[in-house]
């Protein structure tokens, strides 16, 4: 992911609107700062996790279990619907996941073919120690954004 340092200024906004969005350069601007906003925001929150020996995509397997209120599990299938990511890259994540002992896999007993994937106690208290952080970083950049 790459960001732009420097936003254009609305001069070069300007000159651009005639020719490609007449009367829409305020729209446009507001925009370019939002994405810079939320940018930055997403930088914070990848240090944050990485200082924790985490990625985003890590947290938000261990975040979308979690937040289950009548299951303590979910199937791959099911993360990978909440999440919108595609089955080889939460592969990746959960064999990771599973590798720190921050996830717990077992056959479903329904369905030999399926995984039940579950939060270990280790995950859980990560959890707890991470999320005062998390929402600390979001709370400081909705002011802004």
């Amino acid at each position: 992911m790459f960001f732009l340092k420097e936003l254009p200024t609305q001069a070069m906004i300007n000159r651009y609107s005639e020719d490609y969005f007449p009367e829409r350069s305020e729209d446009v601007a507001k925009k370019l700062q939002g994405l810079r906003e939320y940018s930055t925001l997403i930088r914070k929150l990848e240090d944050y996790f990485a200082s924790h020996n985490l990625s985003q995509l890590r947290f938000l397997v261990m975040m979308v279990i979690d937040r289950e209120p009548d299951r303590d599990h979910l199937f791959a299938h099911e993360i990978t619907e909440r999440l919108d990511v595609s089955k080889p890259v939460l592969s990746r994540a959960i064999k990771k996941l599973i590798a720190a002992s921050l996830l717990s896999s077992k056959k479903d007993k329904q369905d030999a073919r399926a995984v039940l994937l579950s939060l270990t106690p280790t995950s859980k208290e990560l959890l707890r120690s991470i999320l005062p952080g998390y929402f600390d970083i979001l709370s400081a950049q909705s002011h802004s954004v």
